[in-house]
């Protein structure tokens, strides 16, 4: 039997027609936020960029000029759960260079310069202010790690996502030349340590941060970071992980035959990440009293009564990256390094130190 107008009605849900912006989708949202970048993504151009925003696909003609064998370097990584600080604060400044960071300081390990970076922004509910927010600090980070951001995605996702969700992945290319990738194969007993400062948790450990900071201690995050700080602990904990990848590339522009691994210390701590550079014969012993730790980690470590092997498995304690360097090439590459600034110029003023050496082993690492 045919149905009246009013059985079709009700059976396709109602009078009004279905709308992607009813469903939870703005597209002209989507168009402003595209508007909003347009100028940061400009500012990160290489002259080996091919087009602009807005295409398919990013565009980077490699300088064959510059190498003769070259080996692309890929990497990719997220900011985990400092994006929740960010949220709670709805400070989303510095975010993206902890994104950038992440991505290109990896490359930088296998020697490589990184060139271009893409970013996915995946959102609950697309507001245009906030994703130009991220991408500026993206654009900035790609700034200091002298790399082009070519292309990106913003995803709006209700329903998969709170409205006031955020995620964020990277992902960077580099190049090394063929023979000159640094690694675990260049290792010898008689290399010296040295160590880049880290002035906070970079984007590492929040998981364990924010459960005894903020879930057992009751910290607010608008409040002192600890008594007495002249800093909030959401400042403290927002603290934009630095850009080391030009540091690394000074150090290897003062003696590339001297610097013979690099390790990023992020999830697994110190020992977790230097372990990977050392070949198996081989230790790497450590004196923790020649770094400072931040204080953060002491507040962390008292208030979540965290013992000292979970928060060295755990957190950097200060050091972002460690080079292996041959013992003559210590002191080039020292006033290499402290020569950049680190790149996030004003953020730290502090210099590489020597924390240890490489010896006759098995592969562990010594604190």
């Amino acid at each position: 039997m045919a149905g009246t107008r009013d059985d079709r009605t009700r059976l396709s849900g109602g009078t009004s027609a279905a709308t992607y912006a009813e469903a939870g989708v703005d597209l002209s949202a989507g168009d402003e936020a595209v508007a909003r970048i347009r100028d940061a993504v400009a500012s990160t151009a290489r002259p080996e960029v091919r087009g602009g925003i807005g295409g398919f696909a990013g565009l980077f003609a490699l300088d064959s000029d510059r190498f003769s064998h070259p080996v692309l370097v890929s990497s990719t990584d997220g900011v985990g759960t400092k994006m929740l600080v960010a949220q709670a604060t709805g400070r989303y400044e510095t975010i993206g260079v902890d994104l950038v960071a992440m991505c290109v300081d990896d490359v930088v390990c296998a020697g490589a310069e990184p060139l271009f970076l893409l970013d996915y922004v995946a959102v609950g509910k697309l507001l245009p202010e906030r994703v130009e927010s991220i991408v500026a600090g993206i654009a900035e980070g790609c700034r200091f790690a002298g790399c082009a951001l070519v292309g990106g995605e913003t995803a709006e996702h209700p329903g998969a996502m709170g409205p006031d969700a955020v995620d964020l992945a990277g992902f960077a290319v580099g190049v090394v030349e063929a023979g000159q990738e640094l690694g675990p194969h260049r290792v010898v007993p008689g290399d010296v340590l040295v160590g880049f400062p880290s002035p906070g948790l970079r984007s590492n450990g929040y998981t364990l941060a924010r459960h005894v900071l903020i879930e057992r201690a009751g910290l607010s995050l608008e409040g002192p970071a600890w008594e007495g700080a002249e800093r909030s602990l959401a400042d403290e904990l927002l603290e934009p992980s630095l850009v080391y990848a030009p540091a690394v590339l000074a150090a290897l522009a003062a003696d590339r035959t001297g610097v013979h691994a690099c390790a990023h210390v992020t999830g697994g701590g110190i020992p977790g990440n230097l372990r990977r550079v050392l070949p198996r014969d081989t230790d790497a012993v450590l004196d923790p009293t020649s770094w400072e730790v931040p204080r953060i980690f002491t507040e962390i470590s008292r208030l979540g009564r965290v013992s000292d092997a979970e928060m060295t498995r755990v957190f950097n304690l200060g050091l972002g990256m460690i080079l292996a360097v041959a013992p003559a090439a210590v002191e080039a590459v020292v006033r290499a390094v402290a020569a950049t600034g680190f790149s996030n110029a004003g953020l730290l003023g502090a210099s590489p130190v020597v924390v240890g050496e490489v010896v006759a082993g098995s592969g562990a690492v010594h604190l």
